[in-house]
């Protein structure tokens, strides 16, 4: 959809012209899955699949939400006094930016009422980061366009977290909304966790004559159900058991005596993978600040290896698709995302991309296939 259309969009939901719209995009972990809540390592980048949100203030204290991209009961416009906002409040989509609203203000930010049109191209439930790009867009639109000054990208990434965290419920770490709110064209994002650090690292797989498949098995997920917080909880209580802060203080080289001084084996496997799973980020930033990007396909398997064995979040269609990837001639492959279902990248050669392709789509009919290419992060279009 045009810019001009997607104006013309919202004039005929709200009958009036929005002031400006907004744009944040998707994302694909290259590296670094469950390692942002261990204080760890992370390699996302953002995808050209985006959310764009259409915003008009409102002075009645009242918030409007209407999305494109929702159909039936939950189609209409979503009418919310911000008075009345409170975690556990807000059910359906509309939880995600009430909650922004509801955290931004609870900041101290003067954010008021809005008139908001969403549409988006990021693949639902696909481990790709839909509900951060939707929490990122929001809260950049609403602090543009109600003036507040002096709020950083990776502040508005940490207040988009809390507010999954505290409104929605879902005890996601800060990799999602950072990626969104803080990548740039061209390069993956590695994010040191752990006082925040960031380095955007070039990665033009075109020039060096490779693909990035994303292969969503259109498996739903939910980062709000208890296996996530099971496995945010047993990785605390790792770290608890070793004394330490969080399992990133495990050296990769002392992993094997962390692992003998844990009372149970889920500790062991989760603690093994968050470990090993740092120390996989640390060899594909080498190998990419190196010129070696072919090679950081066997860490990518290696990656996915670890998360369905260790931390036993994959499913048999992720684990299909990656098999089947590899079969073909794939680089390698891995799921990507927190898991229980989303997408899986595949890295290959461009000259068998299509042989790679066809194969995943006979042996998954259902699988939505697309090849990328890092993408700009959150910005206003006009």
């Amino acid at each position: 959809m045009t810019d001009a259309a997607f104006e013309i969009a919202f004039k005929n939901v709200f009958g009036r012209a929005p002031e400006g719209a907004w744009s944040a995009p998707g994302r694909v972990n290259l590296i670094g899955e469950h390692t942002d809540y261990n204080d760890g390592h992370v390699m996302p980048f953002a995808l050209p699949h985006a959310t764009r949100a259409a915003v008009a203030r409102r002075d009645d204290g009242v918030l409007r939400l209407h999305s494109a991209n929702m159909e039936g009961e939950e189609g209409g416009v979503v009418e919310l006094r911000i008075a009345d906002l409170a975690p556990g409040t807000t059910g359906g989509w509309a939880r995600y930016p009430a909650a922004v609203l509801w955290t931004l203000r609870e900041a101290g930010y003067p954010i008021g009422g809005a008139d908001i049109h969403y549409d988006s191209t990021v693949p639902v439930g696909g481990g790709l980061s839909s509900s951060a790009a939707l929490q990122v867009v929001t809260a950049l639109a609403l602090t543009e366009l109600h003036g507040v000054q002096g709020v950083s990208r990776q502040e508005l990434a940490l207040l988009c977290q809390s507010s999954e965290n505290t409104y929605v419920g879902a005890p996601v770490g800060v990799m999602d909304q950072t990626a969104s709110a803080c990548c740039t064209e061209g390069h993956a994002l590695h994010l040191d966790v752990r006082g925040l650090a960031q380095r955007q690292v070039p990665f033009d797989l075109a020039a060096e004559g490779l693909r990035l498949l994303v292969c969503d098995t259109r498996v739903k997920h939910a980062h709000a159900d208890g296996a996530y917080g099971e496995l945010r909880a047993g990785c605390e209580a790792a770290a608890a058991a070793l004394g330490l802060t969080a399992l990133r203080d495990v050296d990769f080289d002392g992993l094997d005596a962390a692992l003998a001084a844990l009372p149970d084996d889920r500790l062991r496997r989760l603690t093994r993978h968050v470990v090993t799973e740092n120390h996989r980020v640390e060899e594909v930033l080498e190998l990419l600040d190196a010129g070696r990007t072919r090679e950081i396909g066997p860490v990518l398997t290696a990656g996915h290896a670890s998360l369905r064995d260790d931390f036993q979040v994959s499913c048999p269609e992720l684990d299909l698709v990656a098999d089947t990837a590899l079969a073909a001639g794939a680089l390698g492959a891995r799921m990507t995302g927190g898991g229980f279902g989303g997408s899986v990248i595949v890295l290959v050669e461009e000259a068998d991309e299509t042989a790679v392709a066809a194969a995943v789509a006979e042996a998954l009919p259902q699988v939505r296939q697309f090849a990328t290419v890092p993408g700009p992060g959150a910005h206003r279009l006009w």
